[in-house]
């Protein structure tokens, strides 16, 4: 095996449904000999304890030391990141009436704090006033009830808001990311980063 060169790309987190974590959950390999690349995919590198929290960072230098110890005399090139942060997620958790009561929360949560904070807004700045003296300097008469502008207004939102979230129902109008999406992608970098940053000023990654 001293001829043996194993490319080693680690994710920046990974996800694992048991206590096990190996090789192939945190990292992908690339190595010409199938024997060694079988291996070192069926390496365990963590196990979660019963007491212990369901995460954890695992080095990359820990992995390299894990590998040449299981294949002595390999060759292992880092490609990817250097440290992986490891959630260890209940399988049950995503089962029963609890996560469609969970969805079920946030969809009205998210529906009526929309509501109130588009209404909120308009009440800030006086929407109703503006619309009543564009009608009056356009119709030269005062507005009696709902009128052309405000129902216009409405549906102008509710396109913009569609085109926004790039969602119509369950289909996706391009295949560009939406702005919440990208979001999202940025904060869950972040709370990776700073989730990996603590676990080493604590001395609490696995290496």
């Amino acid at each position: 095996m001293a001829n043996v060169t194993v490319y080693l790309k680690c994710e920046r987190n990974a996800e694992v449904q048991s206590e096990d974590v190996f090789l192939s959950d945190v990292a992908s390999l690339r190595c010409m000999d199938s024997v060694v690349s079988a291996k070192l995919k069926a390496l365990k590198v963590h196990h979660f304890g019963s007491g212990e929290t369901k995460r954890c960072v695992v080095s990359s230098l820990h992995l390299v030391k894990l590998m040449e110890e299981t294949c002595p005399g390999v060759s292992v090139q880092i490609v990817g990141e250097p440290d992986v942060l490891v959630e260890w997620i209940s399988v049950d958790r995503h089962k029963g009436w609890q996560q469609w009561a969970k969805c079920a929360l946030v969809c009205l949560v998210s529906f009526f704090g929309t509501a109130f904070t588009i209404m909120a807004y308009h009440n800030d700045v006086g929407i109703n006033d503006v619309f009543t003296e564009i009608y009056r300097m356009v119709m030269n008469r005062e507005p009696q009830g709902l009128n052309t502008l405000e129902v216009s207004y409405s549906i102008g939102l509710a396109m913009g808001i569609i085109l926004f979230f790039n969602h119509v129902g369950g289909r996706r109008i391009t295949k560009d990311p939406t702005p919440i999406e990208v979001a999202m992608r940025n904060y869950e970098e972040d709370v990776d980063k700073a989730l990996i940053a603590t676990a080493g000023r604590e001395g609490k990654e696995v290496e």
